[in-house]
């Protein structure tokens, strides 16, 4: 499957809602072909950081861009379709197949091929397409769902993924399957992949950079192994060792 990553980047984003500030002049770098997670606790602004990245949240100051483009330029919905996403309920309309579902962006974008770009992501993810694509969503599994949402967010040709906690909602052994299988694709497809998560060992797991969010400000953005040996806050350390990952 064709796709171009693109870097990613915030700076200065400030976002309100009312007298709280979610996002308090927030700058951030994802590299090109790069994995970043966003890890916090509840309120500490991550996935209102990732959706200013679709326009899904709208800024109140400061700039947005994918690759080259500032994204308050343009349509919203242009935006959306040149970009991978999914979110940890996976989103896949429960009256369309599961081919339908994967089909959705590439048919928006007016490919002749929906269908045949359908059953390579669906291949790609581990679900046959000979023998899920017919599947209705409540035939599967809640790792075959997640599965079938990656699908959906690759096969439009996105090279960058905005990934919404898509682990979060799977037993363990699951989540242990479904996570190879995106750190294989990942590394085969050179995706860009911006990553909100709770769980900080699947954020070392697949990050190739971790940022640490409070309260609506990064309290430190480095690697895994720079975060694990110099935590940079007192904050970031306790987070760590609640996580067991210190």
């Amino acid at each position: 499957m064709d796709t171009q990553a693109t870097g990613l980047e915030a700076r200065g984003v400030v976002k309100r809602y009312g007298q709280v500030t979610a996002l308090g002049g927030v700058s951030l770098h994802v590299p090109a072909g790069s994995c970043t997670a966003l890890v916090g606790e509840s309120g500490s602004g991550k996935t209102t950081l990732l959706r200013a990245f679709n326009r899904m949240v709208e800024p109140d100051e400061g700039t947005v861009r994918v690759g080259d483009r500032d994204v308050s330029m343009g349509e919203a919905v242009t935006l959306r379709r040149s970009l991978g996403y999914a979110e940890q309920a996976g989103g896949l309309l429960p009256h369309w197949t599961v081919g339908r579902n994967v089909s959705l962006v590439p048919w928006l974008l007016g490919s002749t091929d929906a269908e045949d770009a359908a059953r390579r992501a669906l291949d790609l993810v581990g679900l046959p397409a000979d023998e899920y694509a017919g599947r209705w969503p409540r035939e599967l599994s809640g790792g075959q769902r997640q599965r079938a949402a990656l699908a959906r967010a690759l096969a439009g040709g996105a090279g960058t993924l905005l990934l919404d906690e898509p682990f979060g909602a799977l037993d363990a052994i699951t989540r242990v399957d479904v996570l190879r299988t995106f750190a294989s694709l990942q590394k085969e497809l050179g995706l860009t992949t911006l990553l909100v998560t709770h769980d900080l060992r699947v954020a070392f797991e697949l990050a190739d950079q971790v940022v640490v969010m409070r309260a609506g400000r990064i309290e430190q953005a480095d690697a895994p192994a720079t975060l694990r040996a110099e935590p940079a806050t007192p904050y970031v350390a306790e987070l760590l060792e609640k996580a067991g990952v210190a």
